[in-house]
Formats: structure tokens, C-alpha cells, sequence
């Protein structure tokens, strides 16, 4: 009886083993599978679960023993989305050159766009805050414009629309720092470059109406207060639902020129953009603004509705000096510049035609150039009746640099910019006087910054 009872354990046992033993479906005489195809779906289980580098390894396996195989593009495709899913940057740089080789392989399969797109993704993953390094930022809309030009119609076309806006804002908002910098340090020449490449490229960005409104600023500061009146004029126009049109309207008045009514689609397309749902940061996250690497709150404040600039950006646009043999630097500007707003103050028939595309520049000779504003004059500040009041000293008297003796060492001359000797003066005024001055502009910059 007891031998009985220890065969039949036995045997129990011996059917549990067989239950549990595991079988390798790549060598069962059931399995009627390709091997590519057994591969291939090897590679992807491995990256679906973080191998990644055996994944990429069974991947380029089969690229290299089965080149014709039906999965060859799959797997080119799915090496490029490993190592942007892996990230790094070692990895974002092996993404960019697989995904532009599947573009250069299969152009005309569906998934290029894709690719393509990826392409764009990957700079947009990379990209830094607007005061840091832009060469991501720069590469990204290079590529989300050459996305939209190739495929307009693909249906990832919406999302890579939305991201060059917010890539733009991040440039736009970069060059909005610096502009803004050299306005309040009053370098006239430098704020304007730069302000006007802003107003001139990205239209959609969320502080045109200031950039423009320190545009008209700087020009009703100078002996040239006509060419003030359209970048005015287009805070009205464009922006009609900005805090600044207001102001605007009455600095217009005061040069003499026309009220401009407010473009309808100007309005529908301000109101929209106020009544879009937008993400907010949550609170816990707020802290870390200070040490994150990446853009924030730029890209939360973006258009949502709007064609962006579909132009590749050129020197000329960048805002910059550009620097030509024999002649003075030109100042870049943005696209269409050459064409100067026609304005007749004081006239009934006045207009302010060609102010989307304003410059500063006359029919003069290089013998004989225009009269730039002068980059260390103060700016000016606006007043109650709408003209213009210095905002510091005024420079009336030329400089004189240090005038050497007859030792051969060189002596402190009185300057008439009122500039600090080394016994700690100020041309006989102490240093609490110079700390006067300077709230003095700092009140004086307030009243032309109305935001």
C-alpha cells in the first residue's frame, strides 16, 4: 500500500516538472515565425523594458544579416527612438544622425515626417533658458520650419506648429532681455537693433507691444520724432486689446500723426489668445526655477493660435552689428526693413504707410550719414502733455581724456560729463550728489515704462 502511494507522488511530481519546464518558442517545431521577424520583436521587448542597448544590438543584427528584410526600415526607425527614449546627451546626438539617415534612406515612407519631426523634438528637448546658450533653440526652428514645409498637411503638422511658436517666444524673449538691457543703460543704437529685429520677426510674441513702444521711445527722444509715430501707430493697429494703446493714441496725437483703427483680425486674435487655457506651474515646482536648466514659463506664455515666422533667420535679422569692409556697421533689422514709413506731420492727409517695416534711414550719402541717435545721451522721458523731458544730465560739453605732462605721466582733466576723479569727487560735488543723480534716472525711466 505504501508502495502504492509513493509511485503516484512520483508521478504527480513528474507532471509538475513537465508543466513548469519552459519551452523556447524560437526553436519549437511549432513556431513558423521568420527569424527576422523573431528578432525584431526580441529588440523591442528589450527596449520596452529600459535594455536598450541590447535592444539597439538585436536591432543592428538585423539590419546587418537580413538587408532585405521587411523590417529593415522598423528597425532603423526604433534605433533612432531608443536613444531618444534613453536621453543623454551622447544619446540626443546619435538620435539626430539616425533619425536625418532614415529620412535620407526612406523619404518616402510615412514615417519621415515622423522623423523629421523627431529631429526637431530632440533640439526642442535640449533647449536652455532664454539668457543661456540658444544653439538648440536655433536648431529647433530650423527644423520645425523645414517640418512644416515638407509635410503641411501631415497630421503632426498642429503639434510642430505649436512648438515653433513656443520655440520662437524663447528667441524673441532672449532678444527682449538684451534690448531691454541696453534701453534702460540708454544705448540708444544697440536697443534699437535689437527691438526692431524683434517686432519685425516674431509678431506673435507676447511683448511686441512693449518692444514697439520702446521703439517709438527712442525715436521721439531724437531730432527724427516722425519716425516714432509708426511703430505707435502699430501698437494700435496690431495690438488693440494692449494696456499700451491707450498711451499709444495719445503720442500720436502729439507728433501730429493718425490715429490708426484697430485691425479686426488684430482683435479676434487677441481675444482669443486671452480667453486659451494655459498650463500653470504647480506650486511645489516654483522653487526649482532657480537651479532648472530649461525653459519655463516662456514657453506657458507662447501663442496658441497664429501663423508662426516660416522664414529661416538670416545675419541680417539677428539684431546684430554686422561689420562690412570699408564702411560703417550696418545695423541688421528684420525682414523688409528698406521700406521707411511715410509720415507728414501736421498734415490732414497723413499717413503711416509701411510701418510694419520701419528703418531708420534716409537718402544720404555714406560721405555724409544720417545723424544716429547718440548712444551715451540720456534717454528721454515722457511728459504730461506728451513731449519729452531729459531723464538725467544732459552731455553739453565735449570729453577731455587725460592730458600727459612733461614727465611723460599722465594727469586727471576735469570732464564735463561730471565723471569721478580718483580723490573720490565729482567736479567738486561729492559722491551723494552722484547717488542723487542716479534715482533721478531711475525716476526719470519709470515714466516712459508704463507696464
Amino acid at each position: 500500500m505504501t508502495g502504492l502511494f509513493l509511485l503516484s507522488a512520483t508521478r504527480c511530481d513528474a507532471q509538475i516538472f513537465h508543466k513548469k519546464k519552459k519551452v523556447n518558442k524560437s526553436t519549437s517545431a511549432e513556431n513558423t515565425a521568420e527569424p527576422d521577424k523573431i528578432l525584431y520583436d526580441k529588440a523591442m521587448d528589450d527596449v520596452k523594458h529600459g535594455r536598450h542597448e541590447v535592444g539597439r544590438l538585436n536591432l543592428q543584427t538585423l539590419i546587418n544579416t537580413y538587408p532585405d528584410s521587411e523590417y529593415l526600415a522598423k528597425a532603423k526607425l526604433a534605433i533612432a527612438d531608443s536613444f531618444y527614449k534613453e536621453g543623454g546627451t551622447a544619446n540626443l546626438t546619435q538620435a539626430v544622425q539616425a533619425y536625418k539617415d532614415f529620412d535620407i534612406f526612406f523619404p518616402m515612407l510615412p514615417e519621415a515626417a515622423y522623423a523629421q519631426l523627431q529631429v526637431a523634438m530632440t533640439h526642442y528637448k535640449q533647449m536652455e533658458k532664454p539668457d543661456r546658450d540658444r544653439t538648440h533653440a536655433r536648431a529647433a526652428e530650423d527644423e520645425f520650419q523645414t517640418f512644416l514645409s515638407k509635410y503641411p498637411n501631415d497630421p503632426l503638422a498642429p503639434k510642430a506648429e505649436q512648438h515653433l511658436r513656443e520655440v520662437q517666444e524663447l528667441l524673441a524673449e532672449g532678444d527682449f532681455r538684451i534690448g531691454y538691457y541696453y534701453y534702460v543703460k540708454e544705448d540708444k543704437k544697440a536697443a534699437e537693433s535689437r527691438l526692431r529685429a524683434i517686432v519685425n520677426r516674431y509678431p506673435l510674441y507676447s511683448k511686441s507691444d512693449q518692444a514697439l513702444w520702446m521703439l517709438g521711445n527712442i525715436w521721439q527722444s531724437t531730432e527724427k520724432k516722425e519716425l516714432a509715430a509708426p511703430y505707435y501707430a502699430r501698437i494700435v493697429r496690431n495690438y488693440p486689446l494692449s494696456p499700451l494703446v491707450p498711451n499709444a493714441k495719445s503720442r500720436l496725437k502729439t507728433l501730429g500723426a493718425p490715429v490708426p483703427q484697430p485691425d479686426p483680425q488684430a482683435v479676434a486674435w487677441m481675444t482669443a489668445e486671452q480667453n486659451a487655457p494655459r498650463p500653470h506651474e504647480m506650486l511645489i515646482k516654483k522653487p526649482l526655477t532657480l537651479i532648472r536648466t530649461g525653459p519655463g514659463q516662456e514657453l506657458r506664455t507662447a501663442a496658441t493660435i497664429g501663423k508662426p515666422t516660416m522664414t529661416p533667420e538670416s545675419e541680417s535679422e539677428a539684431g546684430i552689428d554686422v561689420l562690412t569692409g570699408g564702411g560703417k556697421p550696418q545695423i541688421g533689422g528684420g525682414a523688409g526693413t528698406g521700406i521707411v514709413a511715410t509720415v507728414r506731420v501736421g498734415s490732414s492727409n497723413a499717413t503711416t504707410d509701411g510701418a510694419e517695416n520701419v528703418a531708420p534711414t534716409t537718402g544720404q550719402s555714406e560721405a555724409n550719414p544720417p545723424a544716429q541717435p547718440d548712444p551715451n545721451a540720456p534717454a528721454a522721458a515722457a511728459s504730461p502733455a506728451g513731449g519729452t523731458t531729459a531723464a538725467g544730465a544732459a552731455d553739453t560739453a565735449p570729453k577731455t581724456d587725460a592730458t600727459p605732462t612733461a614727465a611723460g605721466q599722465a594727469t586727471d582733466a576735469p570732464k564735463a560729463d561730471g565723471s569721478t576723479r580718483q580723490d573720490g569727487t565729482q567736479n567738486g560735488v561729492n559722491g551723494d550728489s552722484k547717488k542723487e543723480s542716479t534715482s533721478k534716472k531711475k525716476k526719470g525711466l519709470r515714466k516712459f515704462l508704463p507696464w
